[in-house]
């Protein structure tokens, strides 16, 4: 691989990464799944930076731990799922822009700003939303308890074919 390569290689990895690890920091106080970007953007930089592979391991054990945790009883599933389809449901109707409602009390211009653009953001993270509650159904909903998740899910990824 000539230097050219390597070098835009390495920046697209490193943007990448960087770009999740933002993205992962702003969902753990926003929705979506924060721990899990965070996980992969980590997981990503690892492969450049020794610092990033010493901390991948923490942030991989925190991030399944979580998984496991949100599926841990049906009340969980379900709530989890209610605000997921929530999350696309306020996307459509972002999106679809209806007027505004007699009650909004400043002009409607400030109604349901960024049209479908913010719409589709919302709609990306419901469904990124549902995507992580199904992973985390199939992989740890009949995990015994005290069973850590980031063994199971490292052993799953290395057992042969």
């Amino acid at each position: 691989m000539s230097a050219g390569a390597r070098l835009a290689k390495r920046i697209v990895i490193e943007g990448a990464g960087w770009i999740l690890v933002l993205v992962g920091l702003a969902a753990l106080v926003l929705p979506g799944p924060g721990l899990l970007a965070l996980f992969a953007g980590v997981a990503l930089l690892s492969s450049q930076y020794e610092w990033a592979q010493r901390r991948l391991g923490p942030v991989k054990k925190a991030a399944m731990r979580t998984a496991a945790d949100s599926v841990s009883s049906a009340f969980r599933i379900s709530v989890s799922v209610v605000l997921a389809l929530g999350l696309i449901a306020v996307g459509l109707v972002w999106g679809l822009h209806p007027p505004a409602p007699s009650w909004w009390p400043v002009a409607e211009r400030w109604w349901l700003l960024g049209g479908w653009g913010a719409g589709a953001s919302l709609i990306l993270s419901g469904l990124i939303a549902l995507g992580t509650i199904i992973y985390s159904y199939l992989n740890f909903r009949d995990q015994p308890a005290g069973t850590d998740p980031a063994e199971r899910v490292g052993a799953a990824d290395h057992t042969a074919p």
